[in-house]
Parts: C-alpha cells; structure tokens; sequence
C-alpha cells in the first residue's frame, strides 16, 4: 500500500470490484429477492395516482356519481396503503441487510489484520487501518441499502412513466422529453464536480484520522514537550481543509437540485402551455392535462436520485478498492498447510541455525548466528543497541520469517509448526506492557476461559503482585483502564508477568523485563523468577548486566553477529566485548551517571536494528 493511497480514487464503476461486492449479498438472496419485489410493487403502484386523478376529472365529476368518486377514493387509499407497506418492506429489507453485509466486511476485514504479519503493521498506520474498518466499510452499506437494489426502483419508475406518457398522448410526452438535454447537462456538471470533491473529502477524513489517532497515542509525549499550540494549529489546518471539503461538495449538491427542480418547472409549463392548447381546442381532455402534469413532476425524481446514487456509488467503489486491496495483502507469515507438532512434554529446545535477517532491504539486522538452547537452560542476550537482541526473539516467536537459515524449537522448524502451537509454547514478557480495557483478571487470562480465578491469584501471588492487587478496590475485578493508564508502570510489569506464567509456558522471553520496575519489586522479581525458571527453558535480552550474572549462558551480539558465548566469569576473562560492556556500567553506578547500554525497541516493532 502506498502512503498516499487515499489520494488515489480509482474508477466511478468497476465492474471488477462489483462483482466481488455483489458476492456478499449471496448469503442474502432471500431478503433481496423480498426487497427487489417491494421495489417493483412500489414503482407500479406510483404510476396509479396520476392516471386516477385523470379519470376522476374526465369521468365522474362531470357525470356527478358520487359512488363513483366513493371508490375512486377507496382505491386511492389502499394504493397509499399498500406504497407504505411496500417502502417499509423495502427500507427494513435493505437496511438489515446491509447491516449484516456490513458486519460479514468488518469481520473479514479484523480476521485478515489479525493474520498480517508484523512487517505490514510496520509499514502502515494505524489511523488509515482504521478508515479501513470504519468509514470505507460504511461507505459500502450506503451501497447495499439505498444503490445497488433499490437503484431499480428509479429505473422502474422512469420507464414506467415514459410507458404512460406516450400511451396518453404521444405529442405531449415528446415534449415532456424535450428537456431531457438540459437534465443531461446538469447531471455531467454534478457528476463531474462531486467525483473530485469527494476524493478530496475522503482524503482529508483519513488525514484526520491518522493525525488523531497519532497524537492522542502520544499525548504525554507531546504535553512533555510543550507541542500543544503547534499540533493544535496543525490539527485546525487538518480539519479546517476537511470542512472546506465539505462546504465545496454542499455547494454542488445546492446547485443540482434547485437546476432539476427548474427543469422540472420548465417541463410543466411546456405542458400546461402545450397542453392548455390542446384542452381548449378538444384535442385533449383536462384530466389528461393534469395526469401529465403530476406524471412530469415524478419524472424527473428519479433522474435526480439516480444522479445521487452515482455518488454513492464512487463512494463505494473507492471505498471498495481499498478494502479489497487489504484483502489482497498476502500474508507473509502463516500456517503451514500440514503443520508438524512437537510433543508437548518437550521442554523446548531451541536452536539458531545459521540465521540471516533484515527488515529492510539487504540490510541485514543478524548475520550468520548460530546457538543452542537446551531444556531448562538460562541464557542471556546482551549487546549494544542495534546488535539484534530483540529480532531473536521476533523470529523465534515467528513474527517475522527468517530469510536465511532456520530456527526449531524441539526439533520442528518453527515455519512448520502452526502458530498457536508455537506461541503457546512461549510465555513473553517485553518492556513494552499492553494492557486491555477491562479487569485486572481479565488482563492475566487474556480470555482462556478455563484459567480460574484462584489460577489467576496464584500467578500473581508467583511474582509478588498479590498485595498491590489486593489493596485496589475490588481485587482482581478492578477495572484496568486502556492501556493500563491507572496503574503504575511498576504495577503493569508485574500484571505483564502474571500473564506469561499464568499460561504455564515451556519457554520463558524475558526482554529486559525488569527495566520498569524500581529496586524493591526487582528484588522480588527477581526471586520468584529463581523459582519459575527451575526446569523451563528461559531467554532474557538484558541491558543491564548485573540481572544476568547467575545465567547458564550469555550470548553477546554486536553489529549483528554472535561474538562471544559463555558464562559471566568466562565472558569478563576473555577481556572483550562483555567485558567492556560490563567496565561501562560498572562505571556509569560508580559515577552516579546511571550509564546503562540503551534500551531496544518493543518485541512488536519492525525497526531495524531493533
């Protein structure tokens, strides 16, 4: 997708991208079918009035037979009667269905985002995703409600009314049709303009969206920095030129259909005038003369609702082009199709077979590693940033595919096993929190309904987060804002680590996951991980070397390779690249500097170097 993907508006009508629309009302074809008759009824029943009136002038009040208008009337009110019915069947029809048509899209939609890999979440913004979702999928039900079923109501209705009038009295209908030239011209105008000025309005939407979505994620960022006067005059250029839009395409609008109306006015004075003629010279009965009058008033309704459906219909196909080009996007990482499933009592062996990886381009962000990790060892991964600490464990968790080499966990390379199976073998705690709206229990059992609540308390009695939990107002059941804003970032770490162990995991990721926590809660962290990394395979990416010191093994990367593998006694003797890393932040807490090697980046993002 391109950056500027909303500037690009594609065709009024592709009959590609209608076709694939049109799918989705198979599973509907009843309602359809229903609404499709509604909509026929109703246009024959609107060509009764006109001609009822006619035959009241010509026949029954010059005769004076009072029953005779009695049942006229009658008819004419069950002809009413039954329009409303028909437009109530027709408009409760479409409208649920389009409703549902536009909940089967989102679900497609949210099922194909939950699929994508995290390169394309790299490369695309949240705001425009959510355009996707929101806006482009409302578009498409302003189709299937009110365009492409009951467009055939204006097609009926005109050509039913063409019918009549030259049936009456062809010279009059002619007539009537003369200014069918100046409806053409109009229309063009209209046509023409709205197209622009609705590709204009869809991009300034997206730009809005994008903007906020952005700056409200960042909001204490930019409060820390003072941004506040400079984003909202950035913000009031954004929306002002979104208003802009709008008040351009109104214009338009205002001037279409006072145009139709004047036309219209132009074709009854053409007839009264005509037609008047012809009354008088009884050439022409006066009921006739009234039928074509109120017959040339529907004619043009449905020429001027045909011209706004044209733009709910560029509506929807620029809307419809980006969502199947989201559809389209191919999922990069995805399950093999005959996925190979390591025994379960395997306790997770993982191994790095000559792994080569960039996130962009050439740029390779690891280069040739290689390492095992045996059942239940400790291993450490330390190295400056930009050494590739965090993309380990984004191929190792398959949130992006290695392009040379492999990795397996118990044998099985991890492109050949599913991805549930392989990311429930892994419990991952990253420096970045992420917690749901919802309740503190809902956050550790992230919807594994068989995970009690007494399992969720003795998670969190593990890692030493029972009393802060207890002291909030109703436990475990206390409301957890998005994102975690009411608790501490201390808090979320420690919530963060009642997740990963509360779902057992044979594998442990730790991504410096202490780095959030002050002194005292590290402490305690620390000794409960002592207890639960007895007998599971632990990884933990760290920063600050005094964590690690008591590891099986650490690995040290630097530009993108493996340089040195051993304990902390072996590494500080070889005099190298820990050894220098440690001497630093030895003596970055000597100095009181808090000199640290600088923090990676969340396991979630695609950054390279990360």
């Amino acid at each position: 997708m391109s950056f500027h993907e909303e500037d690009v508006l594609g065709k009024a009508y592709d009959a590609r991208l209608m076709r694939r629309l049109l799918a989705y009302l198979g599973p509907y074809r009843r309602e359809v079918a229903i609404a499709f008759v509604a909509i026929l009824v109703h246009a024959l029943l609107q060509l009764a009035p006109p001609y009822l009136a006619k035959v009241i002038i010509d026949t029954y009040i010059p005769a004076g037979d009072l029953s005779g208008l009695g049942l006229v009337a009658a008819i004419y009110m069950a002809m009413l009667v039954g329009s409303f019915a028909c437009e109530y069947v027709e408009v409760w029809t479409l409208q649920m269905t389009g409703q549902r048509i536009m909940h089967d899209i989102r679900m497609q939609v949210y099922r194909h985002l939950q699929r994508l890999d995290l390169r394309f979440y790299d490369r695309n913004p949240v705001g425009r995703l959510m355009t996707r979702v929101t806006t482009d999928v409302d578009s498409l039900n302003d189709l299937f409600t009110s365009g492409v079923v009951s467009i055939f109501g204006d097609v009926f209705t005109l050509v039913g009314i063409m019918a009549v009038l030259l049936w009456m009295d062809w010279r009059l209908a002619l007539l009537t049709f003369s200014v069918l030239p100046l409806i053409a011209l109009v229309t063009q105008w209209f046509r023409t303009n709205v197209r622009g000025s609705y590709r204009i309005v869809r991009t300034r939407i997206a730009r809005i969206n994008a903007f906020l979505q952005e700056r409200i994620t960042g909001m204490s960022t930019v409060q820390l920095f003072r941004r506040e006067g400079r984003d909202f005059e950035r913000f009031d250029e954004i929306d002002r030129a979104h208003r802009d839009a709008n008040v351009e395409s109104i214009y338009y609008y205002a001037v279409f259909y006072p145009a139709v109306e004047l036309v219209s006015a132009l074709a009854v004075s053409l007839i009264v005038w005509r037609g008047g003629g012809l009354v008088v010279q009884e050439a022409l009965t006066l009921g006739s003369l009234v039928a074509f009058i109120q017959y040339s008033q529907r004619f043009f309704r449905p020429i001027s609702d045909m011209s706004e459906k044209f733009n709910t219909l560029q509506a929807a196909m620029a809307s419809s082009e980006r969502i199947f080009a989201l559809l389209d996007t191919p999922v990069d990482v995805s399950n093999p199709t005959a996925p190979v499933c390591p025994a379960w009592e395997a306790r997770g062996r993982i191994v790095f077979d000559h792994v080569t990886f960039g996130y962009v381009g050439d740029e390779a962000v690891l280069r040739d590693v290689s390492f095992e990790v045996e059942p239940g060892q400790r291993v450490a991964v330390v190295g400056a940033t930009g050494s590739g600490k965090t993309t380990l464990i984004n191929l190792m968790l398959r949130f992006y595919d290695v392009q040379q080499g492999r990795i397996t966990v118990d044998g099985v390379d991890v492109r050949d096993m599913g991805l549930q199976d392989l990311r429930s073998r892994f419990g991952l705690v990253s420096q970045d929190v992420h917690l749901f709206s919802g309740t503190v229990a809902s956050n550790v059992r992230l919807g594994r309904a068989s995970l009690s609540d007494e399992a969720v308390r003795a998670a969190l009695r593990a890692v030493h987060a029972e009393p802060f939990v207890n002291a909030l107002p109703a436990g475990i059941e206390t409301a957890v804002a998005e994102r975690g804003a009411t608790l501490s970032v201390g808090q979320k770490q420690l919530l963060s680590f009642a997740r990963a162990l509360a779902f057992n995991p044979n594998v442990l990721v730790l991504d410096e996951a202490t780095s959030s926590v002050d002194t005292e809660t590290e402490i305690l962290i620390r000794d409960a991980l002592h207890v639960l990394m007895e007998g599971r395979t632990t990884i933990a990416v760290a920063h600050r070397l005094s964590t690690i010191q008591d590891m099986d093994r650490i690995l040290v990367l630097h530009k993108g390779e493996l340089r040195e593998s051993g304990t902390h006694q072996e590494l500080l003797a070889r005099r190298g690249i820990y050894h220098r890393l440690y001497r630093l932040q030895f003596k970055g807490a000597e100095s009181g500097s808090g000199a640290e090697v600088s923090v990676v980046a969340p396991v979630t993002s695609g950054a390279a170097g990360a």
